[in-house]
C-alpha cells in the first residue's frame, strides 16, 4: 500500500512538473514577442511579407502551425508549370517543393492532352498563417495542384487570375464525374510514388475510383487519403526534410491501400448518419497570434 502511494506521488509530481514547464514554455514564448507583435493575429504579419526571409532555409513548426525561413519563389512559368492566381502571392517553399514540383510537372507533360501542370497555393514568402483559405500551407511543404489539364502555358497575369479549375465530383464526392480521365490516376500515382511525400488529400470518390481501377502496384495508394473538398485541386503534402528539427511530421498515415476507409467515407456521403443530438457545439476559431508559434518565427519575420 505503502509503496502504490509513493508511486502515486511520484506520477503526479511528474505532472505537475510537465505542467508546470509547458506553462515556462507558454510564457517564454509570450516575453520573446516583440510588443508591437503582441495581440495581432499572425496572419496580418505574415499576409503582409512580399518576400522571403535572407536565412538559411528551414521550416519551423508544424503545417498548421508554422512558418518557413528562406523560401524559394517557384517561377510563375516554367517548362512544364505555370504558377495560378498571382496576386495572392503564394507561389514560395521550401527549395525541396519547388524541386519537387518540376519533377512531378515533368511526369505530367508526358500524359496525353497535358502539356504540364498548373499551381495554385504552395505558401507564402514566409509561411505562416493566411489572410484567408487554408488553416495548413504555413511551413513550404503543401501544395495544391489543380485538376484541370493545361492545355498551354503561356497564359498571361490576367487569364491566371480568372481561369477557373474544373471539378472531378459527383453526388457531392461519392463519385468521379466525366471529367476524371486515367491521366488523372496516373499523375496522382506518380505524384504519391514519390518518397517525398506523406499525403496527397483528394475528394472520397476519387481515391475510391483509383482503388477500382488500379491493377498494379498498391503501395502508392496509401498516402492518396479522402478529404473534403479537394474536387477542383488535389493537395501534396510533403514531408519534413531530413535535418529539420523544428519540423513536425504529420503522423504516417494508416497501414494498408486505405480504400476499405475510403468507401466508408463514400457511405457516409450518400447515406449521412443521424445527427448526434449530444454532440457539443463547435467552437468557434480563434486566429492563431505570434505566442502560438515557434519562437523561430518571430525570427523569420525580422529578418531582412
Amino acid at each position: 500500500m505503502v509503496k502504490r502511494v509513493l508511486i502515486l506521488i511520484g506520477l503526479l509530481g511528474l505532472t505537475a512538473c510537465q505542467t508546470q514547464t509547458q506553462e515556462q514554455a507558454t510564457v517564454s514564448t509570450k516575453q520573446n514577442v516583440p510588443a508591437e507583435m503582441q495581440g495581432v493575429e499572425a496572419r496580418q504579419l505574415f499576409g503582409a511579407q512580399r518576400q522571403s526571409s535572407q536565412q538559411s532555409a528551414k521550416p519551423h513548426g508544424s503545417y498548421a502551425k508554422g512558418c518557413v525561413a528562406g523560401a524559394v519563389q517557384l517561377p510563375e512559368t516554367g517548362p512544364t508549370w505555370q504558377a495560378m492566381r498571382l496576386s495572392r502571392n503564394r507561389n514560395w517553399g521550401y527549395p525541396e517543393t519547388i524541386d519537387y514540383i518540376r519533377d512531378l510537372s515533368t511526369k505530367a507533360a508526358a500524359q496525353p492532352g497535358w502539356e504540364g501542370l498548373y499551381i495554385g497555393d504552395i505558401s507564402q514568402p514566409r509561411g505562416g498563417p493566411m489572410l484567408s483559405g487554408h488553416r495548413s500551407h504555413q511551413i513550404g511543404l503543401d501544395i495544391d495542384i489543380w485538376m484541370l489539364p493545361p492545355k498551354r502555358l503561356n497564359l498571361s497575369s490576367a487569364e491566371r487570375e480568372n481561369i477557373s479549375s474544373i471539378s472531378l465530383r459527383r453526388e457531392k464526392g461519392a463519385f468521379v464525374n466525366e471529367n476524371w480521365t486515367r491521366q488523372h490516376h496516373e499523375i496522382l500515382k506518380a505524384a504519391a510514388s514519390d518518397p517525398r511525400v506523406a499525403r496527397i488529400f483528394v475528394f472520397p470518390g476519387a481515391k475510391v475510383q483509383m482503388c477500382n481501377d488500379e491493377k498494379g502496384d498498391r503501395k502508392w495508394l496509401r498516402k492518396i487519403r479522402p478529404w473534403w473538398g479537394h474536387h477542383y485541386h488535389f493537395h501534396v503534402r510533403l514531408n519534413c526534410p531530413k535535418g529539420a528539427k523544428g519540423c513536425v511530421n504529420q503522423s504516417a498515415p494508416p497501414a494498408g491501400d486505405g480504400c476499405k476507409d475510403a468507401e466508408k467515407w463514400v457511405q457516409d456521403i450518400l447515406f449521412p448518419p443521424p445527427p448526434d443530438p449530444n454532440a457539443p457545439k463547435p467552437k468557434p476559431r480563434r486566429e492563431l497570434e505570434m505566442a502560438d508559434l515557434p519562437g523561430q518565427c518571430v525570427n523569420v519575420l525580422q529578418s531582412q
